[in-house]
């Protein structure tokens, strides 16, 4: 009959409409933005267009040269090494000298040109504080460049994720050369694999030893701690050099709970998950002995336990004792805070917040604790939970974007790529997210309240129009616009591209609608 045949289209118009719009979540949400026809890829089925991402096999690799964090943290300790021969010899000269440069100007990742500047050729300590330079703003254009042109949009947003979780920061002048090594050994070969696994790799690897400071932590009564006590003890009577001598021994290493604490209260358990102060003592003596090697070791940097600086004995954690083990006792306490409930908790409320909302639902949230915890922490189990829970799918974009998601989404809607680093890390820095470089180990900020201040909208505007000047040229604004955001276009912003003056004008208002800002 003609009614039936006239529901039947009208459902199957609201059905199609329906999955216009999923297919633009998908890319936009769950992704990284869209690039041109890459909404259209994901129209048929954008759920399987998600699930297909998923891999055991790990992360995708940036392209280019992968050197690893053993050959960094050599380069920056040839860089300590020269930087203090010349120190040595300045020191010796009667002529005044110039101070050297600070550790992080020389080798920080700078905003500024990494070429070599005039006469660095002869320069030791400048040539090999140049190659740094160079090394870290290679590795961050290169996973900028993957981010803004993978088909994979979903499997490198979850990467990101997991990457700002277990921040290493370039902060610190020998860490800023392992950032780019350390995502690419300990955190993209085990995003989709079991937590205990990615949480192993990224604890016990040099860039995180040396960033939390696990390298300055000797237990109090292993046999390192007591022979240099001994070795004091007995080295000079006060007034003869003994102050010194028992100043230095009050800089003797002891116990450092930087990591451990980091680990409870930022990566497993959170820091309302029952842990106390006691807990994080015992988990740091456990930890004890876990360093990198130096130039006695063989392999400078690589990771390495030294048994002679083990804190003996037992140790009690979170209600659990764990015997005396060696290495092992670090290991048992990091597989049982992998798998308490309490971690499941944390960890999939803040993938919720990451991926849909700033106050995510309760329900979504239950979805995903309920895939970890039956699982057993297998995080391809809760990718795919995410993807199929209801909630994540509502139409409204709830989620401000980040500088850095802002910047590679506007390459991906204009179907560009940056081609070094000149390109993304000046406004990423203007923006307040300077590249590899979080201001603590609790990463990158997520909210909408730390990115949308009206100087920030004022500078995403700035990068908006100098951007667009280049990369539209003789394309239209407005099928740009429908590739970029689909069915998530409004009316208004759609009506506003077409009455720009120009095309430029039309990509930049594109960029700064509310639609493309949030996702």
């Amino acid at each position: 009959m003609p009614g039936e045949r006239d529901q039947r289209k009208e459902h199957d118009q609201v059905a199609l409409a329906d999955q216009d719009m999923k297919a633009a979540i998908a890319v936009t949400r769950f992704g990284l933005g869209a690039r041109p026809g890459e909404i259209d890829k994901a129209r048929s089925d954008p759920q399987g267009f998600l699930k297909a991402q998923i891999r055991r096999s790990g992360a995708d690799q940036p392209a280019g040269p992968a050197p690893t964090s053993i050959q960094r943290m050599a380069e920056f300790r040839t860089y300590q090494r020269e930087r203090r021969e010349v120190r040595l010899e300045k020191a010796s000269d009667v002529r005044p000298a110039k101070p050297a440069a600070a550790p992080m100007d020389a080798v920080g990742p700078a905003m500024a040109d990494a070429a070599p500047g005039k006469g660095d050729a002869r320069d030791p300590v400048k040539v090999v504080g140049n190659m740094l330079r160079q090394d870290i703003s290679s590795d961050f254009a290169a996973r900028t460049q993957l981010a803004a042109s993978t088909d994979a949009g979903f499997r490198e947003r979850w990467t990101l994720f997991w990457a700002n979780h277990f921040t290493v920061s370039a902060t610190k002048a020998i860490t800023g050369t392992v950032v780019g090594p350390f995502e690419e050994e300990a955190i993209r070969p085990h995003v989709f694999g079991r937590f205990e696994e990615l949480l192993v790799a990224a604890e016990t690897h040099p860039a995180m030893l040396t960033y939390l400071d696990q390298i300055q932590s000797i237990g109090p009564d292993s046999e390192q701690a007591r022979n240099m006590r001994n070795g004091f003890a007995g080295r000079g009577p006060a007034g003869f050099g003994g102050a010194n001598l028992q100043k230095a021994a009050q800089r003797t290493p002891g116990l450092n709970e930087n990591l451990a604490r980091e680990i409870m209260e930022l990566h497993t358990v959170g820091v309302n998950g029952g842990y106390t102060q006691a807990d994080v003592t015992e988990f740091a003596r456990a930890m004890t002995g876990l360093s990198i090697g130096g130039e006695r070791d063989g392999v400078y940097g690589e990771a390495v336990f030294r048994g002679q600086a083990h804190e003996p004995g037992s140790r009690m954690v979170m209600g659990v004792r764990y015997d005396e083990s060696g290495k092992a006792q670090a290991g048992a306490i990091l597989a049982d805070l992998a798998g308490k409930p309490q971690t499941a908790q944390f960890i999939c409320a803040k993938l919720a917040r990451h991926f849909v909302a700033d106050d995510p639902p309760p329900a979504l949230v239950a979805r995903l604790q309920a895939a970890w915890t039956g699982s057993g922490g297998d995080l391809a189990k809760v990718a795919d939970a995410l993807i199929t829970a209801p909630e994540a799918w509502d139409p409204a974009p709830a989620k401000f974007k980040t500088p850095y998601e802002f910047i590679v989404s506007s390459y991906r809607a204009a179907g560009a790529l940056p081609v070094g680093f000149q390109q993304v890390g000046p406004i990423l820095t203007a923006l307040g997210q300077k590249p590899f470089s979080a201001p603590s180990p609790k990463g990158w900020p997520e909210d909408a309240q730390s990115w949308a201040a009206p100087d920030a909208i004022v500078k995403r505007m700035q990068f908006a129009q100098a951007f667009s000047a280049g990369a539209v040229q003789d394309r239209d604004p407005k099928a740009l616009a429908a590739d970029a955001l689909g069915d998530r276009l409004s009316p208004d912003t759609a009506k506003a591209i077409a009455r720009a003056e120009s095309r430029p004008e039309g990509f930049a208002l594109l960029l700064m609608s509310p639609e493309f800002q949030r996702r």
